[in-house]
């Protein structure tokens, strides 16, 4: 049918971006446009063809489905497809099919690249990746690489105190650190010399190694600033070395931080490091809210939000454990708590329950039980009282099934691997996102790589938690591309976290699972599966600007809450959205449904 240039102009005055362009250009834009007419039943344009612009809906819906022939979505008046294909590589990354008898506006290649390189609106219209979260300077976002002193001084063991302390001050520094080749033995620091060697009138021959603190905590070059500041404040310390593979690679002091970038998130980490009760720290911890609110607003990208919260939820669970280990005195063996859930894989937001667990040193004997129980409801406890409050589906150590010996826990992994039934599969699923928190982090280290490997090679188990996690679907439906909350008080809303970040988190398990991957965070997992080849780069790029906006949209919601001094919660109401909104979003999750369908085909590495 042919439609003249007025009524098209008018038409996009109703569609963004377009509605947003000047007169003129609209006018011209108006007049370029070709105008297919397409039946029911009939293809639009098929996998990988060339495609001839971008589609605009007239009149009529479209079925769009991938290169699998699952569904990823159903469009109608006003929305805009075939943008993703076009911009990449010219080619469909989808097959468009009429759904209904139909009516297109086609703008061609050029004309869209010209409207992108001539307007900002239209440019940030057809950018997925919200890079402008980003802000490369702050200390939260800065690699430490990026802060660390790169040639830290060092001496070897056998070095006498004066001779160190001789060093330090001809260097001006503070601290040296103490090596054999590149491999890092302790740390010394001005503190420990007059703390130790003036202190105690040690001889002047003594060694350097007998002032030191052996086996110090250290971080990685890929580790973000705030970590540092972080556990400075709740150590104590002034001085992290940065190791990578166990060699030292530099070090990080008070002096190479600013600290105003990170000073809040530290604070309420130092206030919790330093609590005596857990009252005192749940005052600390009704902050968060206040803090996520001033992350987002900040422009803090998603995951840097999240991990600054979750450093919150960590400390708190170390504190707990040591006002536990004070009440009732030294543990019988060693035991290792680990998070799982969102603390595990380090994406808490403003909505979180506990999910935890405990292993102990397989010398434990039924005696010692009654005191890890304990210890298990003093931490569980107080994480309830600071607002993580007791998992529904009781995934917390003071379940007795959740605290037992390493040895039984290797067992249950076995099992579940062995016998992949739908307990085995959602309990995999939770533990696979294990995180040690506190305690005697080598328990754990053996049983993740024998876990992960027996996983990756039994191909039985890998199908069942790859049908197990495209049980979580994005919520695509006819309505401007959304399927909504059918009943109950969240009712027309999208669930943002089930069917928004639930589904790439499951996604990146199960990469994480075929890779033999041992990183917890989503977006970690992402980036290690591309690197590792089990995931395609444009896959990878796909995917990680799908989960970002998703998980963007999803603190943006949760800090409208607060600030409307409302609890946080995941259930967006699509009308708090506009157009452009609505049309990213929808993009995001047809990503996400398209990679699902090319996981359940087989088809990890899908490009």
């Amino acid at each position: 049918m042919p439609l003249p240039q007025a009524e098209i102009t008018r038409f996009l005055k109703s569609v963004h971006p377009y509605d947003a362009l000047p007169a003129d250009d609209l006018a011209t834009l108006s007049d370029q446009i070709e105008v297919w007419e397409v039946e029911e039943g009939s293809p639009v344009y098929q996998l990988g063809a060339p495609l001839p612009g971008v589609f605009v809906i007239y009149e009529g819906q479209v079925e769009i489905t991938d290169r699998n022939g699952a569904i990823v979505s159903h469009l109608g008046l006003r929305n805009s497809f075939g943008e993703r294909g076009l911009l990449k590589d010219g080619k469909a990354a989808t097959k468009a099919q009429a759904h209904a008898n139909s009516v297109f506006l086609v703008i061609p290649p050029n004309l869209i690249r010209d409207l992108i390189d001539e307007h900002e609106i239209v440019a940030k219209f057809f950018d997925r990746t919200r890079t402008e979260r980003s802000s490369p300077q702050s200390l939260a976002t800065s690699a430490i690489d990026v802060l660390m002193a790169h040639n830290p001084a060092t001496c070897p063991p056998n070095t006498t105190v004066r001779e160190a302390a001789q060093m330090m001050r001809d260097r001006h520094i503070s601290s040296l650190c103490i090596t054999e080749g590149d491999i890092l033995l302790g740390i010394a620091t001005l503190r420990d010399i007059s703390g130790k060697y003036v202190a105690d009138g040690m001889s002047v021959d003594t060694p350097v190694s007998a002032i030191m603190t052996a086996n110090p905590v250290t971080l990685s070059p890929s580790d973000i600033g705030s970590d540092v500041l972080h556990i400075m404040m709740e150590r104590g310390i002034g001085h992290i070395p940065v190791s990578e593979a166990g060699r030292l690679v530099g070090i990080v002091t008070q002096t190479d931080l600013t600290h105003y970038q990170a000073v809040n998130s530290a604070e309420l980490v130092r206030r919790i490091a330093n609590a005596q009760t857990a009252q005192q720290m749940a005052e600390v911890t009704e902050e968060i809210p206040r803090l996520l609110v001033q992350l987002v607003a900040a422009g803090n990208r998603h995951e840097i939000v999240t991990r600054l919260i979750t450093d919150i939820a960590d400390t708190a669970t170390r504190r707990l454990l040591a006002m536990a280990e004070k009440q009732l005195g030294p543990p019988p063996v060693p035991y290792l708590w680990l998070a799982c859930g969102s603390q595990g894989r380090q994406e808490q937001t403003g909505v979180s329950d506990q999910d935890n667990c405990l292993m102990l040193d397989d010398k434990v004997t039924d005696d010692d039980m009654p005191y890890f129980q304990t210890l298990a409801k003093i931490v569980s406890d107080g994480l309830d009282k600071c607002g993580y409050f007791y998992c529904p589906g009781d995934m917390m150590a003071t379940n007795p099934r959740w605290c037992q010996p390493v040895s039984v826990w290797r067992d249950y992994f076995r099992g579940w691997i062995a016998k992949p039934n739908p307990e085995a599969q959602m309990l995999a699923s939770v533990m696979f996102d294990l995180r040690p928190i506190g305690g005697a982090f080598h328990l754990f280290d053996d049983l993740q790589a024998e876990t992960l490997a027996a996983a990756q090679t039994n191909s039985i188990f890998v199908a069942h938690m790859i049908s197990n996690s495209l049980k979580h679907t994005p919520p695509l439906g006819l309505l401007r591309g959304f399927a909504t909350v059918r009943s109950g008080e969240h009712r027309n809303t999208l669930d943002l976290k089930h069917n928004g970040v639930v589904p790439v988190v499951d996604l990146a398990r199960i990469y994480s699972l075929q890779g033999q991957l041992s990183q917890a965070n989503t977006r970690a997992r992402l980036k290690a599966a591309g690197a590792a080849g089990v995931l395609s780069p444009s896959g990878t790029r796909d995917l990680l600007d799908a989960y970002d906006l998703i998980a963007e949209t999803r603190l943006d919601h949760q800090a409208r809450l607060v600030k409307g001094n409302k609890k946080p919660d995941n259930f967006l109401p699509p009308s708090d959205l506009s157009d452009f909104e609505r049309s990213h979003l929808r993009d995001a999750f047809v990503v996400v449904k398209t990679m699902q369908s090319a996981v359940g085909h087989g088809k990890g590495m899908l490009g």
